[in-house]
């Protein structure tokens, strides 16, 4: 496919990850008061057990994500890549709805659930790419999907703290009693709404990148539980460069699932009780700052850094200012709102750094050892989701245990061990070869 054919395709994959990116961070401004509520009707009261639920939901989409991406992964190997994103974004659009609907808590779990369990598209949307590029073109390809992760970063939280409880924020229309009982509704019927137009235009304009002759068979031995943690074992069969970037991504997702967890619980904490105060359209700002400074750096940034500085130390970097952010963020005042934007700076360009590079990376080695994109990916996605079920509730642990605490234990606690897990990162990867120089381009 000559670099011109390519551009229709790596734009709807854009769109593709985009739309995943606020469908799954739309709630962020809005789903801890949700939860809350819904917690409070059904019964718990205190905020120790009231949050816990926090992380619970959180954990709950990507449970499914590591219980059904190896296998989403396989069947994108054998049947093509086009059919199983397509699937991706009928899920989208149909668990979207049906969660800002979701009326009890148990409805919120197992719509969550689903939707993760549908929803392959990230690690599909990797495999299509390495089946389309160079290794040339990897880390600016890679990086502009990363653009996207930033943009959906930046448009979903912004999308759903604004549009949160539109009987009270708006009026007109929307000043009726329905709307004021479903007050976390219009974002999530609105990012269902994106998800369709997403796959209508998949279907116009979305080529199938994986040739038939290349594709590969017995997928369907390779999903179900036995087989995803079969699968988990057997990265120690791989190649050390794949099984230390396996990990260093797992650390990474980890740490940061963490925060997703408890850092709307920190900003939304009273200020005499040591928080922010903010709501959900503040946190909603906040988050949509943190996505545009992702867009700069993966959509502008490093394509050129990658021509200045090996991937690997890039990969380093990003670990390091993610670190940096995480533990300053317990130590933030109201005032001044700079303080707050600088450390969540350090996160954005973190993650932005870390991301495309880590992703280059574990492509380049999976081509040069001959090991299919798809499972390689689905591989990746399966501990990514593994860590993202792991986080929510280690978070919500730490917090629920120390949040009413004093001393060394503290709401400050979640945040510091989140550091540490992400530099763990950092002694993982040491000694991995800087795959591009050790190896000739694998056509």
């Amino acid at each position: 496919m000559s670099d011109e054919g390519q551009q229709s395709p790596l734009l709807i994959l854009f769109l593709v990850v985009l739309i995943d990116m606020i469908g799954f961070t739309l709630v962020i401004p809005f789903l801890t008061y949700f939860v809350q509520d819904l917690a409070e009707s059904d019964g718990f009261l205190d905020m120790a057990s009231r949050d816990w639920w926090v992380g619970i939901v959180l954990a709950s989409y990507t449970l499914g994500q590591f219980l059904f991406t190896p296998l989403l992964g396989a069947l994108s190997d054998r049947f093509g890549r086009r059919p199983v994103i397509m699937f991706g974004l009928i899920c989208n659009t149909l668990f979207l709805v049906a969660f800002g609907l979701a009326s009890a808590l148990w409805v919120a779990i197992a719509v969550r659930f689903l939707a993760g369990a549908g929803n392959g598209n990230i690690a599909v949307t990797r495999a299509y790419i390495g089946d389309i590029s160079t290794s040339d073109q990897l880390p600016g390809r890679m990086g502009l999907i990363g653009a996207s992760f930033g943009l959906g970063f930046m448009i979903g939280p912004f999308i759903g703290g604004v549009l949160t409880d539109p009987a009270n924020g708006f009026g007109g229309p929307f000043d009726t009693v329905w709307w004021a009982a479903h007050p976390y509704f219009l974002p999530c019927l609105i990012a269902g709404m994106l998800s369709a137009v997403s796959f209508l235009l998949a279907i116009r304009m979305l080529p199938e990148s994986l040739p038939k002759e290349k594709r590969t068979y017995g997928a369907e031995e390779k999903g179900g539980l036995k087989a995803v943690l079969r699968n988990l074992v057997e990265v120690r069969d791989l190649s050390p460069n794949v099984r230390k970037l396996l990990l260093v991504n797992a650390s990474f997702l980890l740490a940061f699932s963490m925060l997703h967890t408890t850092f709307i619980l920190f900003t939304g904490m009273s200020i005499e009780n040591g928080g922010l105060g903010y709501d959900e359209r503040m946190n909603g700002y906040i988050f949509a700052y943190v996505g545009l400074m992702g867009v700069i750096v993966q959509g502008g940034l490093i394509r050129p850094l990658s021509k200045i500085f090996e991937v690997r130390k890039l990969m380093i970097v990003g670990i390091i200012f993610t670190s940096i952010g995480l533990a300053w963020i317990p130590y933030l005042e109201p005032t001044p709102l700079a303080m707050a934007l600088i450390a969540m700076a350090f996160i954005a360009v973190g993650n932005g750094l870390f991301s495309p590079s880590q992703s280059t990376m574990i492509t380049t080695e999976a081509r040069i050892t001959g090991l299919d994109l798809g499972r390689v990916m689905g591989a990746q996605e399966g501990f990514g989701a593994l860590s993202r079920i792991i986080g929510p509730v280690l978070a919500a642990f730490i917090w629920s245990a120390t949040v009413e605490g004093a001393g060394i234990w503290t709401y400050h606690t979640v945040f510091q061990v989140a550091a540490l897990i992400t530099l763990l990162g950092v002694i993982i990867q040491w000694g991995i070869s800087q795959t591009e120089s050790n190896h000739s381009e694998s056509e």
